[in-house]
């Protein structure tokens, strides 16, 4: 039987981050969409998404970052508190 994936936008108008400088922005910001896009594939669409809602306003909560990581690990770490958050 062929699953149809549910086809879903998710359109993040702002994401504030502090502490980071903007050379790392347009990085972190790939990361992040790629790593999304992975655990949704993956984890599947959380709850509420998944019956057509919206989601005004989510707090990703807090992580901690090691000095000098990298822009693509930091974009993964916001994934996964953003993604962990839609289940909050």
């Amino acid at each position: 039987m062929d699953m149809m994936r549910p086809n879903i936008e998710l359109e993040i108008d702002e994401l504030v981050l502090h502490g980071f400088g903007a050379i790392d922005r347009d990085q972190i910001g790939l990361a992040v969409q790629q790593e999304l896009s992975r655990l949704l594939a993956d984890g599947g669409v959380p709850g509420a998404l998944g019956q057509g809602g919206e989601v005004s306003r989510l707090d990703g909560g807090m992580f901690n970052v090691t000095a000098g990581a990298k822009a693509e690990v930091v974009g993964t770490q916001i994934a996964q508190s953003i993604y962990g958050g839609f289940g909050s």
